[in-house]
């Protein structure tokens, strides 16, 4: 479900009308989280670490109302619940859109995310699904500084997009690069920081 916003009362109408014209509205925040209580849990329970990060991050990006904001057409709408779509590596080397929805508990998400991802890897083409899943990308084999999406301008594209990179260890900790880039007629730096603190939250608190 959806619920549209006043745009009237709504706090952000100066931001939103300042920054929706935008080439290019989005702006990104990359940062190293601290990732050494879930890459312990995971690696001794049998978990998929790419399987606890997406559900920790998406439990947070929903609790954060910024996240949830979508532009349709003339109106800007507040989301219940946000789901996510990630590119998952295929057998032949080429990606895939895989799509998990949320759940309440780590466990279902876990196994229905394993089934999702066999399935999707024997898919052919890409497929996004609606604007309730936030976009999500994983690059294992990197730790980058920095990350740049590719963009089709004049269009209504306005879901977060989220990147995993790859961990490494610094000083007796396990950390990963994490890249977050929003829509600024939506949501502004606080709002992207407080994502960053309720999942490093997350993932002190482990799955």
């Amino acid at each position: 479900m959806a619920r549209v916003i006043d745009l009237n009362t709504w706090k952000r109408k100066v931001h939103f009308d300042f920054f929706k014209d935008c080439d290019n509205p989005f702006f990104g925040i990359t940062a190293n989280v601290d990732v050494t209580q879930l890459h312990k849990q995971t690696k001794e329970k049998g978990y998929s670490y790419f399987l606890a990060v997406l559900y920790l991050s998406l439990k947070a990006a929903n609790e954060i109302e910024e996240f949830r904001y979508r532009i349709r057409g003339e109106q800007v709408v507040v989301l219940d619940e946000v789901h996510a779509g990630s590119t998952i590596l295929a057998d032949d080397e080429t990606f895939r859109f895989c799509y998990f929805p949320m759940t309440e508990s780590f466990e279902a998400f876990h196994k229905a995310g394993k089934m999702s991802i066999e399935e999707t890897k024997q898919t052919e083409g890409l497929e996004l699904r609606d604007d309730s899943a936030l976009h999500y990308s994983s690059i294992p084999w990197v730790s980058f500084t920095a990350f740049n999406h590719a963009r089709r301008y004049n269009n209504d594209d306005c879901v977060p997009k989220i990147v995993f990179g790859k961990y490494f260890e610094e000083n007796g900790k396990v950390k990963m690069p994490l890249s977050v880039e929003v829509h600024h007629s939506l949501a502004d730096g606080l709002h992207v920081g407080k994502f960053f603190e309720r999942f490093q939250q997350l993932l002190n608190e482990g799955v």
